[in-house]
This record gives structure tokens, C-alpha cells and sequence, in this order.
């Protein structure tokens, strides 16, 4: 089983960067958790937004922002629309339900048989 985030949204915004003072460089990324196993795989209505400033090359972590970075994340927190959460079987868990339903048959057909 592994999960993962996929990238749904990226936003970039004119502020400043806290670290490199550019205004060119900061990218909202908003994510979805999606979520695959040998048997099913999902899309989770867990988000997780990061902002990064690509001219710099860091991570600026929500105690660094400023009240105007506050302020666009909020807004763009609003406007961001996850995509809907899904969840479907793949072919070896519909083999597998076909596996017990067919024990179960052949138990059911045994018991009427030999009574």
C-alpha cells in the first residue's frame, strides 16, 4: 500500500518571498491524497497545500508568512475546489469476491445436497 499526494492546483502569487524578497517566485500548490493497494485504489478528501518560492528554492512554512500571504491563502483556500472522492476495485479484488462467492455457493449446494 502506498499514498500519495497529487498536485490539484498551483497558484502563484506577487508577493514577497520572506526569505529572497523576490515577487516572481512563490507558488501555491494545493494537493489530494490518493491512496493505492493491490486491491482498491481512492482519492481521499485530505488536502495539503504547500508554498515554495522557486527563485530561492525553499519551502515557506505558514510561521514565516506575512498578513498579505495570509490573506491570498485564504482566499485561494476558498476558491480551490477538490476533486471529488472517489474510491474503485481493481480486477484482483473482484476476483477475489468472485473466489468467495463461488466457496460460499459450492458450501451452500453441499449442505442442500448431502441433508
Amino acid at each position: 500500500m502506498y499514498d500519495r499526494f497529487i498536485t490539484i492546483k498551483e497558484v502563484a502569487i506577487n508577493n514577497n518571498c520572506p526569505e529572497c524578497y523576490n515577487t516572481n517566485g512563490l507558488h501555491f500548490t494545493f494537493k489530494q491524497k490518493f491512496v493505492e493497494t493491490s486491491f482498491y485504489k481512492s482519492l481521499t478528501t485530505e488536502i495539503a497545500h504547500e508554498l515554495n518560492c522557486k527563485t530561492c528554492e525553499t519551502t515557506i512554512y505558514p510561521v514565516n508568512w506575512t498578513d498579505d500571504i495570509d490573506r491570498v491563502f485564504e482566499y485561494q483556500q476558498r476558491a480551490f475546489v477538490p476533486k471529488k472522492a472517489s474510491f474503485k476495485l481493481k480486477k484482483t479484488a473482484w476476483i477475489a469476491i468472485a473466489i468467495l462467492i463461488g466457496i460460499i455457493a459450492v458450501g451452500i449446494a453441499a449442505t442442500v445436497f448431502f441433508n
